[in-house]
């Protein structure tokens, strides 16, 4: 199994990440700030690291740009936050983060990150939609918070394009909604309309869920395969 870097600054989250993690057959390390995460980092040379935004010290984010412009990002990072935004989300993917997570997160959703991490060789082969690179599959912003589901990368299936390229030279407005609906265009062609499955794999209200697409202009008519 893998060595995992559990970078947070509560005890109760890296604890419970620890057990989770542990149980699962992995070798879990914890860091509380970003002193310990860089010298555990270059100590184990972990296979992956699951690193909180706000912290007291040094956050998240100034870390992982400090990695990958020192070429330490070696390794899958996939961010957690419990005051997750999308741009929040495509500032951590700029910099080689390949998901994000918004807590309180749940089991399904970490071990599914996980999995789909290690599966990666480099945390630059996996952005997330929305952002300046290519992608191989979706991966979302947890929470209707953050309005826009959760941050786990998947490999698409066959059908649904989920390689996509966004153009940031606009409004923050309109760029926002440009990946907003493409990332519910996959999910619709994905789940073959059904409105049920894609607010629950997005975490949204069916109700707030069908408002988004309206005022998105994505067209349900299209994807729709019988029922929602």
């Amino acid at each position: 199994m893998a060595t995992i870097l559990v970078v947070d600054d509560e005890l109760g989250i890296r604890a419970l990440l620890s057990e989770i993690l542990t149980d699962e057959g992995h070798t879990v390390e914890l860091a509380e700030n970003a002193a310990q995460a860089r010298t555990l980092r270059e100590k184990l040379r972990p296979d992956l690291v699951l690193l909180d935004i706000w912290m007291p010290d040094v956050d998240g984010i100034t870390l992982l740009k400090e990695w990958s412009a020192t070429a330490c990002l070696t390794m899958p990072v996939i961010m957690m936050s419990g005051h997750g935004t999308i741009d929040t989300a495509v500032e951590a993917t700029k910099h080689g983060a390949m998901a994000f997570l918004e807590k309180p997160i749940t089991l399904q959703k970490l071990l599914r990150a996980v999995e789909q991490g290690l599966a990666r060789p480099n945390a630059r082969s996996a952005p997330l939609p929305g952002a300046p690179a290519r992608h191989d599959g979706p991966a979302h912003v947890d929470g209707a918070h953050a309005n826009a589901g959760a941050g786990l990368h998947h490999p698409p299936p066959a059908g649904p394009q989920s390689e996509q390229s966004f153009d940031l030279d606009r409004p923050l407005r309109e760029a926002r909604d440009a990946f907003e609906k493409s990332y519910f265009e996959f999910h619709l062609a994905q789940e073959n309309g059904s409105m049920t499955r894609v607010a629950e794999k997005t975490g949204l209200e069916r109700t707030h869920l069908y408002r988004k697409l309206k005022q998105l202009g994505v067209d349900l008519s299209r994807n729709r395969r019988g029922g929602l």
